[in-house]
């Protein structure tokens, strides 16, 4: 009698945390390491404020304590989230992998197919992961609440920091990111202070620029070498057209769980349960999102209800 065999793959744990961290690290946002990454959080994370004032006086050879420090506190809550997937084994039966499956009636999924498949699942998931990050709705099934959500009911966000928004062209695209600098305070220019687009935006003041006749000035160019008014532009694949926001790196935070023992990734194959020719695969992971200051960011085309 042949051996029969069958497929039963379970990657939990450390293991689990390879793919679950491709699923969630491989989109734009994460691996290009645009915002602040927070992994290993079990169940929730504080992210301490800290702001002074009246802090510097006179010298006087007493010690004399004076001026205000407020401690306040954000937190980041990663949600769990699945993938449950489904394949009937039949549909391979005929293709370019039959041979790998056996020739036995009792046949298994292709190996390498299973690792193919576990590899678009990530990428997929990534994608989406990416687009959550910057405009996920948490009312929507499967996402999360992404920075310009949270950034429609910010009672921190000043109101002069809320630039209003129109529809973004080639003509427009340089007056239109004029506007965002305007309207950064002069204590936020820092370092690392960028300002992140859609990639329809990028886009468009590449056009813009070529149009003037700056073409070759871009060329050579990665996106994220682009400078607008000595300001990076930071392209976030996830963001919504006619939108963008302007903040520094460290004050924009992604939370998961990925290295933690609650995430797993799971192939099964099914003929031993119930006699059936499907394949199971299922993943688990946490994430969110979280702005630590919301004060010292610049909205563009983001209408804020709460300030």
């Amino acid at each position: 009698m042949a051996t029969t065999t069958s497929i039963t793959t379970t990657y939990a744990g450390e293991e689990a945390g390879k793919y679950a961290s491709a699923a969630l690290l491989s989109g734009n946002t994460l691996s290009n390491g645009l915002i602040e990454i927070k992994p290993n959080i079990k169940y929730k994370q504080v992210l301490k404020r800290l702001s002074t004032s009246d802090i510097l006086k006179d010298g006087s050879c007493d010690f004399d304590p004076s001026g205000t420090i407020t401690l306040t506190e954000r937190v980041i809550e990663p949600l769990p989230y699945k993938v449950n997937l489904q394949l009937c084994k039949e549909d391979f039966r005929s293709d370019w992998e039959a041979e790998s499956m056996g020739f036995s009636a009792h046949d298994q999924l292709p190996p390498r197919f299973a690792d193919y498949l576990l590899a678009y699942v990530a990428s997929k998931v990534a994608a989406k992961t990416e687009t959550n990050i910057w405009s996920g709705v948490a009312a929507n099934d499967g996402e999360f609440d992404g920075f310009e959500t949270i950034l429609t009911n910010q009672p921190l966000q000043p109101a002069a920091q809320e630039v209003a928004g129109t529809t973004v062209t080639a003509l427009n695209v340089v007056a239109e990111l004029g506007k965002i600098v305007d309207a950064i305070p002069n204590a936020l220019f820092k370092d690392d202070l960028a300002i992140y687009v859609p990639i329809s935006m990028y886009r468009l003041y590449i056009r813009a620029q070529a149009a003037l006749g700056f073409v070759d000035r871009f060329n050579n160019q990665e996106m994220g070498d682009v400078m607008f008014d000595g300001i990076p532009l930071k392209v976030a694949t996830g963001m919504s057209d006619n939108v963008a926001i302007c903040t520094y790196k460290d004050n924009l935070y992604f939370g998961t769980g990925i290295l933690s023992d609650h995430t797993e990734v799971k192939v099964l194959d099914m003929a031993d349960i119930d006699l059936s020719d499907n394949v199971r695969i299922a993943m688990k992971l946490t994430a969110a999102v979280q702005i630590a200051n919301p004060e010292d960011v610049v909205t563009y085309g983001i209408t804020n209800t709460g300030n």
